[in-house]
C-alpha cells in the first residue's frame, strides 16, 4: 500500500504490517476522544514513524495513488479530527 505522510511525500508500505499501524490508530482514537493532548502527540509521531521505519521512501518525483493520507507531525489535535472519519486514520 502506498501512505502518504501530508507535506513530507510517499511511503510504499506492506500490508503484513497493517495491524501494527492499526493498533497505533485506536491508541489515537482514544487520546483524541478523551483529549490528552500529550498522549495524541506521542502516539501520532509513534504512528509516522512506524510508516518511516517499515516502509520505504518513494521519490520525490513519484505521484502514486496514495491508499492513506496521515497528518504531518506538527497537525493539532483539532486538525486530525477533523480529518477522521468514524474508521480513524486507517480504514478496518
Amino acid at each position: 500500500m502506498i501512505v502518504r505522510i501530508m507535506g513530507e511525500g510517499q511511503v510504499k508500505l506492506d500490508d503484513s504490517h497493517f495491524a501494527e499501524l492499526n493498533k497505533l490508530d485506536d491508541e489515537l482514537l482514544e487520546e483524541m476522544e478523551t483529549g490528552d493532548e500529550e498522549g495524541f502527540r506521542r502516539t501520532l509521531g509513534a504512528l509516522l514513524e512506524a510508516v518511516r521505519r517499515l516502509g520505504s521512501e518513494l521519490p520525490a518525483d513519484s505521484l502514486e495513488p496514495s491508499e492513506l493520507i496521515l497528518p504531518s507531525p506538527e497537525a493539532t489535535l483539532e486538525q486530525v479530527r477533523e480529518m477522521l472519519s468514524d474508521d480513524g486514520l486507517i480504514p478496518n
